[in-house]
């Protein structure tokens, strides 16, 4: 079953989606050479908390922080940490979760440290641009693998586009989300089109690409959580939380 929301629970989403719109922006202004992840961190749960909102990731399955920092190759679900130290011309992934009233938001941001190379630089804008095609794909009345097609299909012209045979990651998606952060349906990056349940007014996705400058292929650190690009190629990460409206997407974690 796929939770479908009302009118004002989707409201209560987007209140909670503009705590992590205000987190996020304020994350990407802090993450400088010489700044931590941990900083970072820690600047992510003051403002979550500031709002009245609590973290969605810390605690969850043991999730030891507030955000996933993934830097460079790492492409998600990396640890905050003291010793991780921003450069400049890293590639900075943070994925940041807050829950208001009950209600989830989710969204993840890919950001430049510095000045970072043209080739990381379109790597970053091709993951988003898969997502903002994912996103238009949120209509009522289509399949759930319409989002996953329009993301795919956004990301083999990009990689046209570039010159560059980019790698996208298919063990992780978007989701389902609501009451709970991750719900029925996983949404994939990849598929054809017209399969799927079918979209329904009040629905909620989090629809998250992410690309690599290299090999999809992935494998996860010994602690447990970070995944990094098998091949040690750079990776990008963006994500919204969108619902399904008569008006068409709803992009519940964009900022005012």
């Amino acid at each position: 079953m796929i939770e479908v929301k009302t009118p004002g629970e989707l409201e209560a989403m987007r209140a909670a989606g503009l705590v992590v719109a205000r987190t996020l922006s304020l994350l990407t202004e802090a993450a400088r050479a010489g700044v931590s992840t941990a900083d970072l961190d820690e600047l992510a749960e003051q403002t979550i908390r500031d709002a009245g909102a609590v973290p969605s990731f810390k605690g969850y399955h043991g999730f030891p922080a507030s955000i996933c920092a993934s830097v460079n190759e790492q492409i998600v679900h990396g640890i905050p940490s003291s010793s991780q130290v921003l450069a400049a011309g890293d590639l900075l992934s943070v994925d940041c979760g807050a829950i208001l009233d009950g209600w989830h938001g989710d969204s993840a941001v890919t950001i430049e440290v510095g000045v970072v190379s043209d080739a990381d630089r379109a790597l970053s804008v091709a993951t988003r641009s898969a997502m903002w095609a994912g996103v238009e794909a949120v209509l009522p009345g289509g399949r759930l693998t319409d989002i996953s097609h329009a993301v795919q299909t956004a990301a083999e012209q990009a990689s046209l586009a570039d010159g560059v045979e980019y790698g996208m990651i298919v063990e992780y998606g978007g989701h389902g989300i609501g009451t709970s952060m991750h719900m029925e349906p996983f949404l994939p990056n990849v598929g054809k089109p017209g399969r799927g349940p079918r979209l329904k007014v009040g629905m909620a996705l989090a629809i998250e690409p992410m690309l690599t400058g290299g090999s999809g292929e992935t494998r996860e650190l010994d602690d447990g959580w970070t995944v990094v690009t098998a091949d040690g190629s750079r990776s990008a990460h963006w994500e919204h939380t969108v619902a399904v409206t008569a008006d068409g997407p709803w992009v519940l974690t964009a900022a005012e």
